[in-house]
């Protein structure tokens, strides 16, 4: 008999995760708490390694009709707007790094992954099922909902997120540090900013103590805004607060009329504290594992997130795939040990990131940016090759042609 595992989580990790698990033979049940399979918030990018994954799972036929394939990645100033950096970016990240560099919504995301979850393993989707708790069994786990019910599994994978149920039971509850910093985020068509519409680039804008990066989603539609303010006086985390369109204009002011006129048309404007964790000493127990958020958090100021929840999905699935099932601490445990260094890296230069955006005078802002315009200028290929421990990662197939799933 297959075994099974119990995803915790409908979002883009426990999706990957139970595709990929399919993939490899494995019965699936993902555990949904909302009432129905949808993302909110605003648009993602995915870099040429997790584009790399979702071919490899099927997935990406499903997105080329919403996705956004930008033609370059800018860095500019965010008063006067100019041009610091430009780095082609259609055609050469593939030449670079086998694969696109693209730009979509979280829920056309989502609804690749459901579709593609649903043609390999129909009605998997619990919705409305929280779960509770979890406790261990012989080879084994059962994981307890808060209305009572109780689901058996060989393995039960935390994706619940940064606030996740699972590894408050697993390793306590969590300690995150406040950064300073909050993030604006908005969507704007693109008809209706006219002339002011920020260019169909992944442009960052960078400025004292705050930065903006602005995207297209919806097939170039949608202009995607994420501002991120240095501020003490707001600590609230998560991605449903409703912030007022006055605050993000003070926060902006002064700024380039492209990002000002996007905040000006939006007609929802919401608002998150940013929160800093530290590595986890580890991310298993038994027959108990946890994957993005849940064992990662990490700040946007790399566009990663996403990304690295698809990489664990698939690495999960690679460490398991010839596990028997006495063996799957084991295996789930080589998973940890394959994904810390790299995710704690990532983490490490999102922080790193997140300083340089916000250098807070003028003599740093020149110290800092006027390597990157001339390294850009002279030596685009050598700035590009900064990207390429991470883009150009290459993963092993995780099944063969026979299996035709």
């Amino acid at each position: 008999m297959s075994p099974k595992a119990i995803i915790i989580g409908g979002g883009i990790g426990g999706l990957s995760a139970a595709i990929c698990l399919r993939m490899i033979g494995w019965q699936v049940q993902v555990l949904e708490q909302a009432p129905e399979i949808s993302e909110v918030g605003a648009g993602v990018q995915i870099s040429p390694n997790g584009v790399k994954i979702l071919e490899e799972m099927g997935v990406m036929p499903l997105l080329d009709a919403s996705l956004f394939e930008p033609d370059a990645i800018e860095i500019r100033m965010g008063i006067s707007g100019r041009k610091l950096l430009r780095l082609p970016m259609k055609d050469a990240a593939v030449h670079r790094w086998g694969a696109r560099y693209i730009q979509i919504h979280r829920a056309d995301l989502v609804a690749g992954l459901t579709a593609r979850l649903e043609k390999l393993a129909p009605d998997t989707v619990q919705v409305g099922a929280q779960a509770a708790s979890y406790t261990h069994q012989a080879h084994g786990v059962q994981v307890v909902l808060k209305d009572g019910t109780i689901e058996h599994a060989n393995l039960a994978i935390g994706a619940d997120g940064i606030h996740s149920t699972i590894r408050n039971q697993m390793l306590g509850p969590d300690a995150p540090h406040f950064t300073g910093n909050i993030a604006w985020r908005a969507l704007v068509p693109v008809e209706q900013l006219g002339n002011f519409a920020p260019p169909a680039t992944g442009c960052i804008w960078v400025g004292r103590g705050k930065h903006a990066v602005t995207t297209r989603v919806r097939a170039g539609a949608l202009v995607n805004f994420i501002g991120v303010v240095e501020h003490s006086d707001w600590k609230k985390e998560g991605w449903k607060t409703e912030g007022r369109k006055q605050d993000a204009l003070a926060d902006f002011m002064g700024w380039d009329q492209r990002l000002l006129s996007v905040i000006q048309h939006a007609e929802v404007l919401h608002k998150w504290a940013l929160f800093d964790r530290p590595p986890l000493p580890h991310w298993h127990d038994k027959h108990v594992v946890l994957l993005g958020d849940a064992a990662h958090p990490m700040l946007p100021s790399m566009a990663q997130g996403a990304v690295q929840s698809i990489e664990d999905a698939y690495m999960l699935a690679q460490c398991l795939k010839r596990t028997k099932n006495d063996r799957i601490p084991i295996a789930i445990a080589s998973y940890f040990d394959e994904r810390i260094k790299r995710v704690t890296k990532v983490q490490r230069v999102s922080a790193q990131n997140l300083r340089l955006f916000h250098k807070p005078s003028l003599p740093a802002q020149i110290l800092s940016y006027a390597p990157v315009w001339l390294a850009g200028k002279l030596a685009p290929g050598l700035v590009q090759k900064q990207n390429d421990w991470l883009y150009g990662k290459v993963f092993e197939p995780l099944t063969t042609p026979k299996l035709n799933l």
